[in-house]
């Protein structure tokens, strides 16, 4: 019986290193691309976003090539979009060659801890008679670029989101303060956020002249997460044959019951955590000990949001947990003088602290965002101001 048990557990192990191997020997390419700031301005009755992107190769060897990219810009609002005319133009500066005034991309081959750079402009204009500004507040950018090398060929899709518009900041007098359970309670809006935000900027922004001495301000995950650039479209995922299998286990409402969202996770911490982690939880679980699988695979198990799990656009987009909360909420609980969270928090009243500062009071936080004040639909809302009554 000893004997057999070995042998299972030899045969197991062989199969957690084959799959680990083969995950991380599949085709991957190394190339990196990355916003810098953007600029908008008003020119006449429109206006012209520019900005540059960079395009990094991190590997000391491989030299990958970059012989298409195109821009797909969308704009959003309150309104229609219809009728609004979008004309964008891509300029490559390579540190190499001279730029091309035409915006033509010729195939160029980005060397091994080598940069290139593009210059992006989009040019946004509205009926005649119309202010743009009515009907457009912010412009998603989605960046479809092809990575050519040793891997093979790869599509690879990223998306920018720039404001057009920002909501003048709230004023004390004008809070519209929520009572709550020994609490009062403040959504504050912000604009849209994205990857070209800082997040203690925006806290800064929007809160810092709101808190009072013994508040807790709260983010939620998400929002933290996409401006840490922690989101992909799942056209960018290649879903393994384990992924394909094991996501059906999952209950159908859950991030992992589908091929990408669960290859996600498994790109994050491995085939053979996530396949040891089921086992090991199948195995608790019939003994009636539930929930193992997600703390033996990691707190990303629980954080990942699959498309149609967020506001648009990320709508369209995986989004992991964010990155490092602790230290985010400590740092900025330094900055602004009281207790910060990060908080996830849904419409049937389930409140999930995943990261606060030192002194923190989880329970009034329980107490307050329980109603979700902030809410899960489009109300841009994602800080929480909470005040002890």
């Amino acid at each position: 019986m000893l004997s057999l048990l070995l042998i299972v557990l030899l045969l197991l192990g062989l199969v957690l290193l084959w799959l680990e191997l083969r995950h991380r020997l599949r085709p991957a390419s190394p190339l990196r691309l990355s916003p810098g700031p953007f600029q908008v301005e008003r020119q006449g009755d429109g206006l012209l976003v520019s900005g540059e992107i960079t395009i990094h190769n991190p590997h000391p060897r491989m030299e990958v090539m970059v012989p298409e990219i195109r821009l797909a810009p969308v704009t959003l609002g309150r309104l229609d979009q219809a009728d609004v005319r979008i004309d964008c133009r891509i300029t490559p500066l390579h540190p190499d060659e001279e730029a091309r005034s035409d915006g033509y991309w010729a195939a160029y081959i980005v060397k091994g801890l080598k940069r290139t750079n593009a210059r992006l402009q989009i040019r946004l204009q509205g009926p005649v008679g119309v202010d743009l500004g009515s009907l457009v507040d912010t412009l998603w950018l989605e960046v479809h670029w092809v990575n050519y090398g040793p891997f093979g060929r790869l599509q690879r899709r990223d998306g920018i989101l720039v404001p057009l518009q920002k909501p003048e900041p709230l004023q004390p007098s004008e809070a519209p303060w929520r009572d709550g359970e020994r609490c009062r309670v403040l959504p504050v809006r912000t604009h849209l956020l994205g990857v070209l935000d800082d997040a203690g900027a925006v806290l800064e922004r929007y809160a810092g002249h709101l808190i009072q001495p013994g508040d807790v301000l709260t983010i939620g995950e998400t929002p933290l997460a996409v401006m840490q650039g922690r989101y992909h479209h799942p056209a960018t995922v290649e879903p393994s044959m384990l992924a394909r299998l094991l996501c059906r286990v999952f209950h159908p409402t859950s991030s992992l019951a589908t091929a990408c969202g669960l290859q996600s996770l498994i790109d994050i911490v491995g085939p053979a955590r996530v396949l040891g982690a089921w086992l090991i939880g199948t195995a608790l679980k019939l003994v009636g000990a539930k929930g193992w699988f997600y703390r033996l695979a990691g707190d990303q198990a629980r954080l990942i949001d699959d498309i149609t799990g967020t506001t648009p656009p990320y709508d369209q987009t995986l989004v992991l947990g964010p990155d490092q909360p602790e230290q985010f909420c400590n740092r900025m609980a330094a900055a602004l003088g009281v207790a910060v969270a990060v908080v996830d928090v849904n419409d049937l009243g389930r409140v999930k602290v995943l990261a606060a500062s030192q002194g923190c009071d989880e329970a009034l936080l329980q107490r307050a965002l329980r109603p979700n004040p902030a809410g899960n639909a489009n109300e841009r809302t994602p800080l929480v101001l909470v005040r002890p009554s």
